[in-house]
C-alpha cells in the first residue's frame, strides 16, 4: 500500500491481471479528469450514473474531464437495485453505441453498487471491451463492490447472475461524498464493513476503537479485498471468504423483492451466520457475543424478517452453489474465517 501525503490521499495499488489504482481521498471528484487524464488519450468519456447521483455530482466531473480536453456524454437511469437489469444494461450499450463510441474511447461509473456493476458489465462486453473506470460514491462502493473487477446484473432468479471478471483503469474514491449519504445508505455501507471487521483483525480493532476516520475504514477495507484479489481474481479459491454473510443475504434481498438493500441484508445474513456458528461450536460465546455485538454497533438493529427455512429457499440459485454444495463462509474466530462446503439439502438445518 503506497500512501501520498503531499496530496492529502492515499493510494493502492491492484496488481490482478490489469494493474491499477484505488485512490482515496477528499475533494476527488473535482480532479478526476486530472487522475486519469494520463491512462487515456484524447478521447470521448461516458459517464453512467443514476439519477440521484446526477443531480449531486456529475456536473463536477464533467467540468474536471472537459478541463482537460476531453469530449463527454452522460446516461442516466433510475436508482435502485431494480434497474440492475437487462433493461438498462441494453439502454447503456445502445446509449453507446448511437453516440459512436469506439475501444479507444472510455465509460465512467460514477455513483453506488448498482451503477458500478452494470457500468463494469457493460463496459466488458461493448466492443468484446472498453476501458472504464469507478468513481464511487457510497461507503459500500468505495470499501467493497467498486475494487477486484466483478461486474453483474441482476434477473429474476437472483442476484449477480450474469456477469464478467473486469478490471477498472483506476477507482477514484473522494470520501466527502458520503458526507451527503443520507442515513440508511450510510448505514448499508456499514453492513459490508461488518463483514470485513470479522474478517481482518485490524479493522475489527478499528471499528471496535470508536475513534477513526472515514478514511482510515476505507483505505483498510480496501487494502484487505486487494490482498485478496491479488491472490485470487476470479473467485475460484479464498475469494469466497469476501461472502461472508452473503448467502443467506441474497435470499433476504430476493425475498424483499430488494426492499431490503444489500449492506442491510448482509448485516442480517451476517448476525445468522454467526449464530450458526455458535451452534457449531466454531466459537465460544463470549467471542460470538463480541461479534454481534460489533455487528450491531455498525448495522443496527436490524432484524430478519424472515424465517431461515424462506432464506435459504431463495438461496439456491446464488452463484456460489455448485451441484448438490454450496459453499458457506463460517466463522472460527476474529480474523478466521472459513469457507465449508454445505450439502444443499442440509443448508436450513445447518442456519437454523
Amino acid at each position: 500500500m503506497k500512501k501520498k501525503l503531499m496530496d492529502v490521499h492515499s493510494t493502492i495499488t491492484v496488481t490482478a491481471s490489469e494493474k491499477y489504482d484505488v485512490i482515496i481521498g477528499r475533494g476527488l471528484l473535482a480532479r478526476v479528469g486530472e487522475l486519469i487524464a494520463d491512462k487515456i488519450s484524447k478521447c470521448k468519456v461516458a459517464i453512467i450514473t443514476d439519477d440521484t447521483v446526477d443531480a449531486l455530482y456529475s456536473d463536477k466531473v464533467i467540468f474536471s474531464l472537459k478541463a482537460k480536453g476531453l469530449e463527454t456524454a452522460k446516461f442516466v437511469f433510475p436508482h435502485g437495485e431494480k434497474s440492475k437489469c437487462f433493461k438498462t444494461y441494453q439502454d447503456i450499450i445502445s446509449f453507446l453505441a448511437e453516440n459512436s463510441f469506439t475501444r479507444s474511447d472510455a465509460v465512467i461509473a460514477l455513483g453506488g453498487g448498482v451503477v458500478g456493476d452494470i457500468t463494469g458489465f457493460a463496459s466488458a462486453t461493448f466492443l468484446r471491451g472498453i476501458k472504464y473506470f469507478q468513481v464511487p460514491t457510497t461507503l459500500l462502493a468505495q470499501i467493497d463492490s467498486s475494487v477486484g473487477g466483478k461486474t453483474a446484473i441482476d434477473i429474476p432468479q437472483g442476484k449477480n447472475l450474469v456477469g464478467a471478471f473486469y478490471q477498472p483503469q483506476a477507482v477514484i474514491c473522494d470520501i466527502d461524498a458520503l458526507d451527503t449519504l443520507p442515513k440508511e445508505v450510510f448505514l448499508d455501507g456499514m453492513g459490508e464493513a461488518s463483514k470485513y471487521a470479522v474478517l481482518d483483525k485490524k479493522i475489527f480493532n478499528l471499528v471496535k476503537s470508536q475513534d477513526y476516520k472515514l478514511e482510515e475504514l476505507v483505505t483498510l477495507c480496501v487494502d484487505y479485498k486487494r490482498k485478496i484479489v491479488e491472490s485470487d481474481e476470479f473467485d475460484k479459491g479464498n475469494r469466497a471468504l469476501l461472502n461472508l454473510g452473503h448467502t443467506p443475504a441474497h435470499g433476504i434481498e430476493k425475498l424483499s423483492n430488494f426492499s431490503i438493500t444489500h449492506g442491510n441484508a448482509v448485516g442480517m445474513g451476517l448476525k445468522i451466520i454467526l449464530k450458526a456458528s455458535l451452534k457449531q461450536g466454531n466459537i465460544t460465546e463470549s467471542v460470538y457475543n463480541e461479534l454481534t455485538s460489533i455487528v450491531t454497533k455498525l448495522v443496527g438493529e436490524n432484524e430478519c424478517p424472515f424465517s431461515i427455512e424462506e432464506i435459504c429457499k431463495n438461496s439456491l440459485s446464488d452463484k456460489k452453489r455448485s451441484g448438490d454444495d454450496i459453499s458457506l463462509v463460517t466463522v472460527h474466530g476474529v480474523g478466521d474465517c472459513r469457507i465449508e462446503k454445505i450439502k444443499v439439502e442440509n443448508l436450513t438445518e445447518y442456519l437454523s
